[in-house]
């Protein structure tokens, strides 16, 4: 028997202050259309195929009407190669695949999209399932993420935690430039629970608005700033060794200071973030 995902599409049109009550990777869809993101693709696979078909069922109704762009894409490579677009513009996007196996096939074109550097936020929802529950395999993103210098963020069991680091996702990824991995198991990604819900926030950048009207100051609202280059949004960094390698950046005082955890060893005393920048 098919599901249907109709209850869950118009829980993503809720307000602020209204309730989510749903799964996991229901609060992750909700926390990306608040996020402000003007596009979405991905490759099904569990645990996150459910994504996806929220996304697709929420595209008539929803998504088009925000002027947001849904693709389901062809492989992992072609829903990487969508990240390209947050390059050259302000544009927020989210791409989302299956695990090891997806990323090592998106590999190629994630390279060209993490050196390059983005400066509209890019956040890739990898569905792990490393304790074999719904697979035969136990690989890790970490590794993923360790080799590449990617931050990767892996947040608690916690529906408001999902919405949060989302948001938050965003943020890192346009402050250092470089797309951000949000991990994400299987057994949290059908883990029930509420969410109090924001409005959702129309992309700067979307099909019905696009570059040339974007200048127009009451073309679109949005609450996201335009991103700012990394050495002006950070005034102090600091290095630790490996074993606890963490940089603390504390950005303007209209942005509060965030800890980030990275998934990378760097020398100490370096001065200089894993991303080179």
């Amino acid at each position: 028997m098919e599901r249907s995902f109709t209850e869950d599409v118009k829980q993503l049109g809720y307000g602020a202050g209204q309730v989510l009550r749903g799964e996991g990777i229901l609060a992750i869809t909700k926390a990306l259309l608040q996020s402000g993101v003007s596009y979405v693709g991905g490759y099904p696979g569990a645990p996150i195929s459910h994504l996806l078909d929220v996304m697709a069922d929420a595209n008539e109704p929803l998504l088009k009407p925000m002027g947001v762009y849904f693709e389901c894409s062809g492989s992992e490579a072609a829903a990487a190669a969508m990240l390209g677009a947050s390059i050259n513009y302000p544009m927020r996007g989210a791409v989302t695949w299956k695990s090891v196996v997806g990323t090592n096939v998106a590999s190629d074109a994630l390279s060209h999209v993490a050196s390059a550097g983005v400066i509209g936020g890019s956040l890739i929802v990898i569905g792990e399932d490393y304790g074999e529950g719904a697979s035969i395999l136990q690989e890790r993103t970490h590794s993923a993420a360790l080799k590449s210098s990617i931050p990767l963020l892996d947040p608690r069991n916690d529906l408001e935690v999902f919405a949060r680091l989302v948001e938050d996702g965003f943020g890192l990824s346009e402050a250092c430039h470089e797309p951000v991995f949000f991990s994400i198991r299987i057994r949290a990604c059908h883990m029930r629970g509420t969410l109090r819900c924001k409005d959702n926030v129309r992309p700067r950048i979307s099909m019905s608005i696009g570059w040339a009207r974007r200048a127009s100051p009451s073309s679109v609202s949005t609450s996201h700033p335009l991103p700012t280059p990394w050495r002006r949004r950070s005034s102090r960094r600091a290095c630790r060794p490996r074993g606890g390698t963490s940089w603390t950046i504390a950005s303007t005082s209209t942005s509060p200071v965030t800890r980030i955890t990275w998934a990378s060893s760097c020398k100490v005393g370096s001065g200089t973030p894993p991303c080179g920048r």
